[in-house]
């Protein structure tokens, strides 16, 4: 085995170590125990049949009792430990998923979910980190096979010379085992586009949600056609991968094969020839048998650790996918090594600054470049803007004109790939992210749908205050989701969802109303984000929900100072803001109030024109 398979091993040995000692040396013990029992059995075989051939009936007997005794230990120890480990494998699958979990949000910005191959890996480790149910049995089956074969090699020794060389016959199988595993690794690699896409279109044809638009457009046909074709371009790469592994497989398996008859045939000619007794024969059988089983466990030891050890590479790989996505949110930052307090040049690295109490100047960005990776244009270039404290600001431009980019900059989910963005004149570089974002309230267009009773899908928005349900009802008012409280069979205790067998089912409308509630849940804001707050709403609920939210904004520019940013498509809405920036190609295009940009007649002015027009 290699060193990263003996590392994977390792690694998955001490996560068990930590989740139960005491199960996980059991259950080493009870593997260990019951592989050495085989190569013993033979030993007493041989011991038995010597003693009858000898007529020594006590001697026979007791050997007997040894390989009943043995025989029971082999096919019994085995299933005692599967008792011991078998928990012990749904808790490493859980620490994993739990790793799995912490390196996904190991990073506080979210470059790398920018990145296909990132989803992509996440995607296969999904998938592969099942294996950790059987990775366990594995490395404990590794183990017990290793003292098997010690105990083999040493009696085939006692036998003849030669057949030391038996073992070495299981070289080909194993090493044919890894390139097949290889081999299909890769190519499953390969293939994760063309599988992520139709697991995304198998949903897609599932979901109730897209049911509607799919019949209504006729389009149930396409999306199996797509899906179709993807899955057979990921079938296709994955079935010749392993016809071609197979056949390495079976060309290995051959191979001991050969020297297995060649052992039993150099044991059968000595007997023949008076120099072996019928003892030695049947040893050499039994182990040669025993060693054929252990070539064949052996393989497929081998297989589940590669597949192990490609878990903990793909775990590796994901976390360097974050790192760099990190590096990506603070360009010309070189990460300090593990536990060490110092940045690239040796210094001590300074302590983030608090986020301030109170905005007195606003938010400023300076310069902002930001480009995604792999990107050849940049969302936004050259971006110079201020937000300043107190003002409700709104932006607006064509789809993907960089708006959302800009609310995410603003909230340090990303980071400029040039230029600064500066908090009351504070690089947010330098700012406390948690203490940053503690002080945020946000509510977004791809907002969340929180399956948890109806209190504390709300009261997520100010963690601290989860249960507090006047806190609650207060949001929801703000909101103008107290009404919805009513409808709810238990009220704030309604479970919401298909996660509950009694959950209540929600309109996209009232899940958006919660998801406003909890953009309202913080009391003393700094920055107050809604990034197309209204999709799901009709005109009149968004009417009045902008009323709320320019009285919740000039409450908390009062208390805190805090800056309003929202995102609309709509302009009756819009036109309310203190300040308006109209993107366009990733820069500022205008920037004012209404008044001065309708006066402007630029983009604004025809962009506004051309909605008001469609209610004339």
């Amino acid at each position: 085995m290699s060193r990263g398979l003996l590392s994977a091993a390792w690694s998955l040995w001490r996560t068990s170590l930590r989740q139960d000692r005491r199960k996980a040396v059991t259950a080493l013990v009870l593997v260990v125990a019951g592989a050495a029992a085989w190569p013993l059995v033979a030993i007493m075989l041989r011991v038995l049949f010597e003693a009858a051939n000898a007529g020594r009936p006590v001697a026979a007997s007791l050997a007997g009792v040894a390989v009943a005794v043995l025989l029971i230990a082999g096919l019994t120890l085995g299933h005692f430990a599967h008792i011991a480990y078998f928990e012990l494998s749904e808790l490493d699958v859980l620490h994993l998923h739990q790793e799995l979990m912490d390196a996904t949000n190991g990073s506080a910005g979210m470059a790398h979910f920018e990145q296909p191959e990132f989803a992509d890996k996440v995607r296969i480790l999904e998938e592969d980190v099942e294996q950790l149910r059987v990775g366990l049995q594995a490395v404990l089956t590794g183990v017990g096979l290793a003292v098997a074969m010690t105990l083999t090699t040493a009696v085939l020794a006692s036998l003849h010379p030669l057949l030391l060389l038996l073992p070495l016959v299981a070289v080909p199988p194993l090493l044919a085992g890894r390139w097949a595993e290889r081999m299909v690794d890769r190519s499953r690699e390969a293939s994760a586009e063309s599988t992520r896409r139709a697991l995304g279109l198998f949903r897609l044809a599932t979901h109730a949600a897209s049911g509607k638009e799919l019949r209504v457009f006729g389009l149930e046909q396409e999306v199996r056609r797509r899906h179709g074709a993807f899955r057979q371009d990921a079938t296709r790469r994955l079935w010749r991968t392993q016809a071609v592994a197979s056949l390495v497989r079976m060309l290995g398996q051959l191979a001991f094969a050969g020297g297995y008859i060649a052992a039993v045939l150099l044991i059968l000619r000595d007997a023949v020839a008076g120099r072996r007794g019928v003892g030695d024969v049947i040893l050499v059988i039994t182990i040669a048998a025993q060693v054929n089983q252990q070539v064949a466990a052996a393989v497929g030891v081998l297989q589940d650790l590669q597949r192990l050890r490609s878990v903990y590479q793909r775990l590796d790989e994901v976390h360097g996918l974050v790192r760099a996505g990190e590096r990506a949110d603070r360009p010309g930052a070189l990460p300090a090594g593990p536990g060490d307090p110092t940045g690239p040049a040796g210094s001590a690295t300074p302590p983030a600054a608090p986020a301030p109490v109170r905005l007195r100047h606003g938010i400023r960005l300076v310069g902002v470049e930001l480009r995604y990776p792999g990107g050849e244009q940049p969302v936004l270039a050259g971006l110079d803007l201020h937000l300043p404290a107190g003002a409700t600001v709104a932006i607006v431009g064509d789809n993907g004109a960089g708006k959302t980019t800009l609310v995410k900059l603003v909230c340090g989910l990303l980071r400029p790939t040039a230029g600064r963005v500066l908090v009351d004149g504070v690089d947010l570089t330098d700012l406390s992210l948690p203490g940053w974002r503690a002080r945020i309230a946000a509510g977004f267009q791809d907002f969340v749908r929180l399956e948890l009773p109806a209190r504390r899908t709300v009261g997520v928005g100010d963690l601290p205050r989860l249960d507090d349900e006047p806190a609650v009802r207060a949001a929801l008012g703000r909101a103008g989701a107290d009404d919805l409280v009513g409808q709810l069979e238990a009220g704030l205790d309604t479970p919401l969802g298909r996660e509950y067998a009694d959950g209540a089912e929600l309109s996209g409308g009232q899940w958006q109303k919660l998801a406003l509630g909890r953009a309202f849940m913080r009391d003393d804001p700094l920055l107050v984000v809604l990034d197309e707050p209204a999709a799901a709403l009709d005109a009149e609920a968004e009417h009045a929900m902008f009323e709320r939210y320019r009285l919740q904004a000039a409450r908390v520019a009062a208390a805190t100072g805090a800056v309003s940013v929202f995102v609309s498509h709509r302009f009756s809405t819009v036109q309310l803001a203190d300040l308006i920036v109209v993107l366009a190609d990733g820069r500022v295009a205008e920037l004012g109030c209404h008044a001065d940009l309708i006066a402007a007649d630029g983009l604004y002015a025809e962009m506004f024109e051309l909605q008001a027009r469609a209610y004339r």
